[in-house]
């Protein structure tokens, strides 16, 4: 969801900032690990602290994440395009927690799809491909006639090892990347009688 249908990357950056400062860790090292990965995730990575601590500051940082929807936007043409869908049925698969996704598709002013996978959904977050194969199961579609767009390294390795078709959003390169569909953004995508068509954005 964020950086794939939601721009939130100043508020994430802002609050990842913040807490690297406070606890001495590397900002780099932080942002890049945490990008397409459940917060709790990202805390055993860099802190020693058990469980308790760990799940009580996961839920204080998703707790300001909520209510901090300043400069939160739609990635270019990601209205049009949920949109143009119609009646074709889709997910959203997020490692965010369910409150925190409704905020920010809500602040994106973008809907909040009937099927949305969130954090406390799963037993284990992307790279995980679980997330994916329970959300073609509630759409009751076959995972390898779904596409996937994501923009995070642990996110296109969850849908890739999925078997979903999966396009990457954005800029993000690596071997992984090198034989996917990609575009910049939705202005480049169009969906007309059932098919995606790709073309130069404006």
């Amino acid at each position: 969801m964020d950086g794939t249908l939601v721009d939130s990357t100043a508020a994430v950056e802002s609050l990842w900032t913040e807490f690297a400062v406070e606890y001495g860790l590397d900002i780099a090292e932080l942002l890049d690990f945490s990008h397409g990965r459940q917060t709790l995730d990202t805390l055993r990575r860099f802190l020693p602290h058990g469980p308790k601590e760990l799940a009580a500051l996961a839920a204080g940082l998703e707790a300001q994440e909520i209510t901090n929807t300043e400069g939160i936007v739609e990635v270019p043409g990601a209205a049009t395009f949920l949109e143009s869908l119609g009646q074709t049925p889709y997910a959203v698969v997020t490692s965010a927690g369910r409150a925190l996704a409704i905020s920010r598709l809500r602040a994106a002013g973008l809907p909040v799809p009937e099927v949305l996978i969130a954090a406390e959904d799963v037993l284990a977050g992307k790279p995980s491909p679980e997330g994916y194969l329970l959300a073609a199961s509630a759409l009751g579609v076959d995972i390898s006639d779904c596409a996937v767009f994501e923009d995070a390294p642990a996110g296109l390795q969850a849908a890739v090892i999925s078997g979903a078709q999966t396009i990457v959003v954005g800029t993000y390169e690596s071997t992984l990347t090198r034989s996917l569909a990609r575009i910049g953004d939705y202005t480049q995508l169009s969906f007309e009688h059932g098919l995606l068509h790709g073309h130069k954005g404006s």
